[in-house]
C-alpha cells in the first residue's frame, strides 16, 4: 500500500478449494430463531442430542419407577394369550424362558452405555457401528415398533370403552390414540410424574391376577400347565414360533433406554442406586414384563375352560374383567376397576410409546430432509398412524406382524449388541459413543453389514428356503449372523468407518455456546464447524443442510458407495456417473422395500379371509413388479431432480463464496483506510510537535546571529573576530538542520548518495571524542573512550556519514544521562569495526525501543532535552543503506548501549594529504571567465569576494534574457546558473545554451531547493555539476577547478 492508494484485491486462486470454504455461511436472524425454537428443551427433550447432565435432576428412584411403568403394556398379557392358545404352555414358557435370557443379554450392555454417555436408542446405534445415516433404518425399525405397539396397547383400551360405556370401536380408537398426545407432548418430566402417581394402583391392580389363581386353587394351575394348545404341545416348530413373537419385543430395551438416559452419573448418585436402577428397570424389564406374559397364559387358558371364545380369551380387558368378577362378584365393579386398570396401563404404556416414537422419528425425518418441525409434530405424526393400524384391524394380525417384525429388530439389535460386548473391549471401535454428525461417517459398514447379513439370513429362513425348522427360529438365526458379522467386518475393515474425523476437545469448560443458535450447552454435545466457523450443537448440525457434510467430504455416503463401485467397476465411468448410480441404487432399494413389506402385511392380513392363497401371491406379485418399474422412473426422476438442485446451490455457494471473499476484501481496506488515517493523523500530530521543536532549533542559532549582527552594525571595530565565528558556527548549525531534514527525504526517495572517499578514521574519532569530552564535562559527566591498538588509520567510507551517525549516537548518549558516563569504544575485526555507544542514563523501555527509531519521536525520560526527533531516525537509515548493523539494548534506569557493526576497506597512504589544509592562492595558466547568474544581488556579490582574488575574470547577470546577451558578447569557460529566477528559470537558459553553443558551455547549476537535484541524472540533462545553497566556499572553489581542470596556487597554511 503506497500512501493512501488502497484497492481491494481479492485473495490469489487456491489449487485445491477447501469445501468447508467454499461452503462457508452466514447465520440470519429467521435461521438462527428457528433453530431456538426446534431447541426448546420443554417440548423437545433432548431429542436429537445428548442428555444434559443438568437435565438429569431427578433421584435414582425416580427414574426408575418412571422406566418400570413402561412396562404396563397389556400386549405382554395378549401376547401371553394369543401364542398360548395356539401353542400351548409348554412352547410359551420355554420360548419366553429362552427370549427373557436373550433380553438380558442384549439389554444390560445397550442400558449400560445409554445410560453411562446420556443418549437415546438412536444416538447409542449411531455410535455401536450404523454412522449417522445408517442408524436411520434402526429408527424406522424403532418407530414402527412404537405405533405397532402403541396401535395394539390402544385397542385394548378401545375394548374397555366399549365394555364400560358401549362407545363403539372406532370412536373408542380416536378416544384411546388422541388421551396420549397431552402427555407426552411434555416429555420425561410429565409422563414421569403420571407414571409415579399411578405407580401404586398399577401395581395393585396388576397383581390381582395373581389372587385370582390363588382361588382357583391347584386345579387350575394342572389345567394351565397341562393346556397343550393346537399344536398339540411340544414341539420345535411352534416353539419357534413363540420365540419369533417374544423376540418381536426386543425394541422394548430402547424404551427403557429413553427413560435410563435421565438417571444421574454414580458418581452423583453413588453405585449402588446406580446400578440398582439399572438394572433393575434396564434389561430387568423382562422380569415384571415375563410375569405379565405369564398372567396372560393362565388367564386365557382359565377363560377358555369358563366358555370364552378364543378372540375373547386372547383379550386382557376380557381377562382382567373376569378376574375382577371372580374376586369381587361384582359385575358393575368388576366394570369400574377392569376400566381404570385398562385406562391406567394403555396411558402409561402408550405414553412412553408415543414418546419414544416421537424421538426416533425426529431423528428419522430430520437427518433425512435436515428439518425438524417438533418432537410434538412426530408425536402427532405417529399417533395417527396407530390410528389408522387400529381402524385398519391390526388385532387381527398380531401374531404374523410379530414374527415378520422380529427378524427386523433382532438383526437390530445382535448387531449392536456385538459391538458393544465384543469389538470395544477389543478395541476394534472406539471406547465411548459418539453420535454426532461432524465426526461420524454416513454409512458404517459394521452395523449396516452386519444387520443387512443377518436380514438376509433370517429372511431366507423365514420364507422357508431352507426349509419349516430354520423358517420358525429365523429371528434367532438373524441375531445369531448378526452377531457373529459385526466383530468381524469392524476388524476386517481395521475399525476406520466408526470416526470421519478427530473430534476437538473443549478443555476446562463446562458449557459452550452454539454459534448458529447462541444457546449454551455441554461440551460433549458440541462440535467444531469449519463452514461457521465456530462450536456448533449437535441439534443445528443435524439440522444444517447447506454445508453438504464439507467437514469431512469421504465420509458422506456418495462419496463412500463411489469408492465401492470404484473397485467393481470400469475406470472410464466418472466420480459423477458412480455418485448418480449410488443414489439410484439406494432410494431404488429403500422403496422397493418398503413396497414388499407393505404387500408382504397385506398378504397375511388376508391369507385368513378365505381368499385362494395361490390366487393372492400371483396377484401381489405382479403388483410388486409393477411398481418397482414405476418405482425406477420415480428413482431417476428424483436422482436428476437432486442433482440438479444440488447443481444451483453449488453455483449458488461459489457465487456467495465470492461475494462473501469481496465484503473480506472490503472490510479489509476499510481497516487499511482506517489504518492509514490513523498513521496520517498520528504523523500530523508528530510533524506539529516537530515545527514546535525545530522552531526553537532554528530561533536560537537565529537570534545569535541576528544579535551579534546588531553589534557590528553599532560598533564594527569591536569583537569582529568573535562575532564572525558565532555567526558562522549558528550558520552551520542551520546548515546541519536543514541537512538533516534533507537526509530523511533523500534516504526514503532513494536519491543519497554514499561516497567511497578515503578518510583518516583515527583523525576522525579523535575529533568527535574531543568535540563530546568538552560536552560531557560542562554537564558533569564522565566520558570513556577506547579503541582497539589495530584500528587502521585510513579506511574507504563516506566520512560525513559516518560522522553523522556517531555523533547522533554519542550526543543521545550525553543528552540522555543525567549522571554517571557516556562511553564510546571502538573494536576492530579486520575488515569489521564496531562502536559501541554506551551511557548509564535513564535507559528506554521495551515497549520504545522500536518508536524511538521512528521520524519526529522523543522519549519523555528526560525533561528539556534538546533536539526534534531526527538523530535517531537518520542514524537507522544511514547505517542500513551503508551496509552496516545498528542494535540497541536497554533497560530504564540502567543506561543504553547501541551498537554499529560496519564494514571497511583498508585506504593506503596519501602523501598529498598536506596539501588540503593549505589555502588556494590562485590558479596557473591563462585567465578564465566565469559568468555568474541570479537574480539576488547579495548572492552575485559573495561570489565576486570569494573567486575575484583568485584571478577569475567574472561578469554577472540578474535573469535568463541578461545571462543569453552576456554569454553572446563574451563567451565564458563556465556558467554559475541559479535555477529559480523570476521569468524563464535556470533550466530553460541552460538547455537553450546547450541548443546553441552544444557542449562548449560548462554549466554549474545553483539551487537552494535541494530536490532539484534529487533524481538520477538523465543524459538530455543540460547541466555539468550542481551546487546546493548553502555552501561552503572551498566546496565551490574546488567544484571550479574540477570543472575546469585548474591546478591550484597554494599560498599559506590556514590558522
Amino acid at each position: 500500500m503506497a500512501g493512501l492508494n488502497i484497492r481491494p484485491s481479492l485473495p490469489a486462486p487456491k489449487r485445491a478449494a477447501d469445501p468447508a470454504q467454499i461452503r462457508r455461511q452466514r447465520i440470519v436472524r429467521t435461521r438462527r430463531q428457528y433453530n431456538q425454537w426446534v431447541g426448546n428443551e420443554t417440548l423437545e427433550d433432548y431429542a436429537l442430542r445428548f442428555t444434559a447432565l443438568k437435565a438429569r435432576r431427578w433421584s435414582a428412584w425416580w427414574v426408575a419407577n418412571a422406566a418400570l411403568g413402561s412396562i404396563a403394556f397389556l400386549a405382554c398379557e395378549a401376547i401371553g394369550a394369543t401364542v398360548t392358545i395356539n401353542y400351548g404352555f409348554a412352547n410359551t414358557t420355554l420360548g419366553l424362558l429362552i427370549a427373557g435370557i436373550v433380553f438380558l443379554l442384549a439389554g444390560l450392555p445397550i442400558c449400560f452405555y445409554g445410560t453411562r454417555y446420556g443418549v437415546d436408542m438412536d444416538l447409542l446405534t449411531r455410535g455401536a457401528g450404523f454412522g449417522y445415516l445408517g442408524s436411520t433404518i434402526t429408527s424406522a425399525v424403532y418407530a414402527s415398533f412404537t405405533f405397532i405397539l402403541f396401535a395394539i396397547e390402544a385397542v385394548i383400551l378401545s375394548a374397555a370403552l366399549n365394555l364400560c360405556f358401549g362407545l363403539p370401536l372406532p370412536i373408542g380408537h380416536i378416544i384411546s390414540a388422541m388421551i396420549i398426545v397431552p402427555i407426552a407432548a411434555y416429555g420425561f418430566r410429565r409422563i414421569s410424574q403420571v407414571q409415579n402417581w399411578t405407580q401404586p394402583i398399577w401395581l395393585i391392580l396388576q397383581l390381582a391376577p395373581l389372587a385370582y389363581v390363588a382361588t382357583q386353587g391347584r386345579a387350575a394351575i394342572a389345567l394351565w400347565t397341562g393346556y397343550a394348545g393346537q399344536s398339540g404341545g411340544l414341539n420345535l416348530i411352534s416353539l419357534g414360533i413363540v420365540l419369533s413373537v417374544f423376540l418381536s419385543l426386543l425394541p422394548q430395551i430402547g424404551e427403557q433406554v429413553d427413560y435410563l438416559r435421565f438417571l444421574p452419573p454414580r458418581e452423583k448418585i453413588g453405585r449402588f442406586a446406580w446400578w440398582t436402577a439399572l438394572l433393575s428397570t434396564g434389561p430387568g424389564w423382562i422380569v415384571m414384563g415375563g410375569l405379565k406374559i405369564l398372567i396372560g397364559s393362565c388367564l386365557a387358558v382359565l377363560a377358555l375352560s369358563l366358555g370364552l371364545s378364543r378372540l375373547d380369551a386372547s383379550n386382557p380387558t376380557m381377562l382382567y374383567f373376569l378376574v375382577f368378577g371372580g374376586l369381587l362378584h361384582s359385575p358393575m365393579t368388576a366394570v369400574v376397576l377392569t376400566g381404570l386398570f385398562v385406562a391406567i396401563c394403555q396411558i402409561k404404556i402408550n405414553s412412553t410409546n408415543a414418546y419414544a416414537g416421537s424421538i426416533a422419528s425426529s431423528n428419522f425425518f430430520s437427518r433425512l430432509t435436515h428439518r425438524h418441525p417438533g418432537r410434538v409434530i412426530w408425536l402427532i405424526f405417529n399417533v395417527l398412524i396407530s390410528l389408522m393400524l387400529m381402524e385398519g384391524g391390526i388385532q387381527t394380525v398380531v401374531e404374523r406382524v410379530l414374527a415378520l417384525y422380529s427378524n427386523f429388530a433382532v438383526a437390530w439389535f445382535g448387531a449392536v449388541t456385538a459391538d458393544l460386548v465384543i469389538s470395544k473391549p477389543l478395541g476394534l471401535s472406539p471406547k465411548g459413543i459418539e453420535f454426532r454428525r461432524a465426526y461420524l461417517y454416513d454409512i458404517n459398514p459394521v452395523g449396516v453389514g452386519a444387520m443387512a447379513l443377518s436380514l438376509i439370513v433370517s429372511t431366507s429362513c423365514f420364507a422357508g428356503l431352507f426349509g419349516v425348522l430354520p423358517g420358525v427360529f429365523s429371528p434367532l438365526i438373524g441375531m445369531a449372523a448378526a452377531f457373529v458379522a459385526a466383530p468381524l467386518i469392524a476388524w476386517s475393515t481395521g475399525g476406520r468407518y466408526y470416526i470421519a474425523r478427530e473430534a476437538e476437545v473443549f478443555t476446562g469448560k463446562t458449557e459452550v455456546r452454539c454459534t448458529v443458535c447462541e444457546t449454551m450447552f455441554e461440551p460433549p454435545d458440541m462440535a467444531h464447524c469449519p463452514v461457521y466457523q465456530g462450536p456448533i450443537c449437535s441439534l443445528c448440525c443435524t439440522l444444517e443442510a447447506r454445508c453438504h457434510d464439507a467437514c469431512k467430504v469421504e465420509a458422506r455416503v456418495v462419496e463412500q458407495g463411489t469408492a465401492v463401485l470404484n473397485r467393481f467397476l470400469p475406470r472410464a465411468l466418472t466420480n459423477a456417473a458412480y455418485g448418480r448410480l449410488v443414489r439410484f441404487v439406494m432410494l431404488y432399494t429403500v422403496v422397493a422395500g418398503a413396497i414388499g413389506i407393505l404387500l408382504t402385511l397385506v398378504f397375511y392380513q388376508q391369507s385368513h379371509s378365505g381368499i385362494d392363497l395361490a390366487v393372492l401371491r400371483s396377484v401381489l406379485q405382479v403388483v410388486f413388479a409393477c411398481l418397482l418399474v414405476l418405482a425406477a422412473f420415480v428413482a431417476w426422476y428424483f436422482v436428476l431432480a437432486q442433482e440438479s438442485q444440488r447443481a444451483a446451490e453449488e453455483e449458488t455457494d461459489r457465487q456467495t463464496m465470492m461475494l462473501i471473499e469481496e465484503i473480506e476484501a472490503h472490510r479489509q481496506t476499510d481497516a487499511e483506510l482506517q489504518r492509514a488515517k490513523e498513521i496520517a493523523e498520528a504523523a500530523n500530530l508528530a510533524k506539529s510537535r516537530y515545527i514546535v521543536g525545530v522552531s526553537h532549533e532554528i530561533r536560537s542559532p537565529l537570534n545569535t546571529i541576528s544579535g551579534y549582527a546588531q553589534l557590528l552594525e553599532r560598533n564594527p571595530g569591536q569583537h569582529v573576530g568573535d562575532a564572525v565565528r558565532v555567526i558562522r558556527r549558528s550558520a552551520s548549525h542551520l546548515v546541519n538542520l536543514v541537512d538533516g531534514l534533507l537526509d530523511i527525504s533523500r534516504i526514503e526517495n532513494g536519491s543519497l548518495r554514499i561516497e567511497r572517499n578515503r578518510v583518516n578514521l583515527l583523525e576522525l574519532l579523535d575529533q568527535i571524542v574531543d568535540m563530546f569530552r568538552l560536552q560531557a564535562a560542562a554537564k558533569g559527566i564522565g566520558f570513556e573512550y577506547d579503541r582497539a591498538a589495530r584500528l587502521p588509520v585510513h579506511v574507504f567510507t563516506d566520512e560525513k556519514r559516518l560522522r553523522q551517525i556517531l555523533i547522533n549516537l554519542i550526543s543521545n548518549a550525553i543528552k540522555y544521562t543525567p549522571m554517571g558516563t557516556a562511553s564510546l569504544i571502538v573494536r576492530w575485526r579486520d575488515p569489521v569495526a564496531e562502536f559501541e555507544v554506551a551511557d548509564t542514563g535513564v535507559g528506554i523501555a521495551e515497549t520504545d525501543l522500536q518508536r524511538i527509531f521512528e521520524p519526529f519521536e522523543r522519549i519523555g525520560s528526560v525533561s528539556g532535552a534538546p533536539g526534534i526527533g531526527l538523530g535517531l531516525t537518520i542514524t537507522r537509515l544511514l547505517t542500513e543503506i551503508m551496509g552496516a548493523e545498528l542494535t540497541v539494548d536497554s533497560r530504564p534506569g540502567a543506561g543504553s548501549t547501541f551498537r554499529v557493526k560496519m564494514f571497511f576497506s583498508d585506504a593506503p597512504a596519501n602523501v598529498g594529504a598536506a596539501a588540503s589544509a593549505r589555502t588556494i592562492a590562485g590558479y596557473h595558466g591563462a585567465r578564465r571567465r566565469i559568468l555568474v547568474t541570479d537574480d539576488d544581488p547579495q548572492h552575485l556579490e559573495m561570489v565576486r569576494a570569494v573567486l575575484g582574488p583568485l584571478g577569475f575574470d567574472l561578469s554577472f547577470a540578474d535573469g535568463a534574457t541578461a545571462c543569453l546577451a552576456a554569454y553572446r558578447l563574451a563567451p565564458p569557460d563556465l556558467v554559475m546558473l541559479d535555477i529559480a529566477m523570476p521569468g524563464r528559470d535556470g533550466w530553460a537558459v541552460a538547455r537553450e545554451l546547450r541548443r546553441d553553443y552544444g557542449d562548449d558551455p560548462v554549466i554549474l547549476m545553483v539551487s537552494a531547493n535541494v530536490h532539484d537535484f534529487q533524481r538520477s541524472r538523465r543524459e538530455d540533462d543540460p547541466h555539468d555539476d550542481f551546487l546546493t545553497k548553502p555552501f561552503e566556499f572551498d566546496a565551490m572553489v574546488e567544484r571550479i577547478g574540477t570543472l575546469l581542470g585548474l591546478a591550484w596556487v597554494y599560498g599559506a597554511a590556514a590558522s
